[in-house]
């Protein structure tokens, strides 16, 4: 798994052991960055379930002002912290032991670009998405994987979903606010 672009690129990360988490295959990173890559510079990013970091270490290399990443396994957020000292990113970003809802629920923080990557069997998007507007900036992109299986609400709040986009047995859907 590396960094793909940006003053991090070609930096091998590491993952966790075991089966704990899934990360991003290439071909789905590759292909959610293509679509946000114009969305990134200057802006506040939150990797909710953040695993290794790939997703908020790739905003961030690609010119991404903040990221906070967010994961309630302490070997996770050992791996970021690691993630982020081999990419020289540390200044960047926040990292956070804690679960995803919890967070959530009392950051006064505001976000441009969200990464929500949450274990598939549980089904945590439907309940997580409407309570993260609080948080979302007037612009704000949310980028959520997820099962493909598992279709995702067509509208949260003003935010609109694009054509989810599938990938084997992955779906990736991206919210935008409608105009």
């Amino acid at each position: 798994m590396r960094v793909i672009t940006g003053v991090a690129r070609g930096r091998v990360l590491k993952t966790l052991a075991g089966e704990t988490t899934r990360p991003t295959t290439d071909k789905v990173k590759e292909a959610v960055f293509s679509a946000i890559q114009f969305d990134l510079e200057g802006r506040r990013v939150l990797d909710l379930f953040a695993g290794s970091g790939q997703l908020g270490i790739e905003a961030l290399s690609r010119g991404a002002e903040h990221a906070v990443f967010v994961d309630s396994d302490r070997q996770a957020v050992a791996v970021v912290n690691q993630n982020l000292q081999i990419t020289d990113l540390t200044r960047q970003a926040t990292v956070v032991c804690r679960k995803a809802q919890d967070f959530i629920g009392t950051t006064d923080q505001i976000f441009d670009v969200v990464f929500l990557d949450p274990p598939y069997g549980l089904n945590l998007l439907p309940d997580l998405l409407p309570r993260l507007l609080p948080c979302l900036s007037d612009y704000a992109i949310l980028v959520c994987e997820h099962a493909y299986d598992c279709p995702l609400p067509p509208v949260v709040g003003p935010w609109s979903a694009g054509k989810t986009k599938k990938y084997g047995t992955i779906g990736v859907t991206i919210y935008r606010k409608t105009k």
